[in-house]
């Protein structure tokens, strides 16, 4: 089915962001990296595709800040939410992870303005006690 069919395409940040959590993926779940590998070629195929597009804005070092951030937030989520699983008290502060999808969504939401388009407006989640990781955007 063409594209022009759809309703709700995933938007260019969240295919990024997607594509940071399984490059996660297949490095930590190694069981499973030639399915990975599949995953990241398609949502890479697709970010192409959006690169192809005009864009109101072109990308510069506040965009690739906003990738980078991301990426760390979604690995300290990774890291976090793995330790809980494991049982590990040190460490694994589910309030910090709600915190840091905070900033990632704002991360999300200054790559997504390369495009235009949806944003995600849940990023009041950072919690008082964890002012260090504000960032200086």
């Amino acid at each position: 089915m063409d594209d022009i069919y759809r309703k709700y395409l995933p938007t260019f940040s969240e295919l990024i962001d997607r594509l940071s959590i399984v490059q996660l993926k297949e490095v930590f779940i190694p069981e499973n990296k030639d399915e990975y590998k599949i995953e990241i070629n398609q949502i890479m195929h697709d970010i192409d595709q959006l690169l192809s597009k005009p864009s109101p804005k072109k990308v510069d070092a506040k965009f690739i800040r906003s990738l980078i951030v991301l990426a760390q937030m979604n690995l300290h989520i990774w890291h976090n939410e793995a330790n809980y699983r494991k049982g590990i008290d040190e460490g694994n502060n589910l309030e910090l992870t709600h915190g840091l999808n905070g900033i990632r969504n704002t991360a999300k939401n200054k790559i997504q303005e390369l495009f235009g388009g949806r944003k995600d407006y849940k990023i009041d989640c950072l919690a008082a006690d964890f002012k260090d990781w504000e960032i200086s955007w």
